[in-house]
């Protein structure tokens, strides 16, 4: 079996030798910020700190608010709760 590698190219190019001096980062690392598009040093900052302002509203997640009322509910009623979680690198942090 064989694949295809299709790379994308950063809309900047002009921007990698940059962000590797200011960040004091490797190039391969600028490539992948500006493919991203991220040009400046204040975008590099708020996308690796960002702010809890910044984050997604949880609750666009499916069920959100199901799961959350039963564990609100849970620590009412003093109830023992039991976190699972598996490993998964879909993005989503589960527990």
């Amino acid at each position: 079996m064989s694949f295809r590698w299709n790379f994308i190219q950063p809309d900047h190019e002009e921007t990698i030798p940059r962000l590797q001096e200011e960040l004091g980062i490797p190039r391969s690392v600028a490539r992948l910020l500006a493919i991203r598009r991220i040009h400046t040093y204040d975008d590099a900052r708020t996308f690796f700190r960002p702010s809890l302002t910044q984050l997604h509203d949880p609750f666009l997640m499916k069920g959100m608010d199901v799961g959350s009322d039963r564990l609100a509910s849970a620590i009412r009623s003093n109830e023992k709760v039991v976190v699972y979680g598996d490993y998964d690198v879909d993005g989503t942090t589960a527990t």
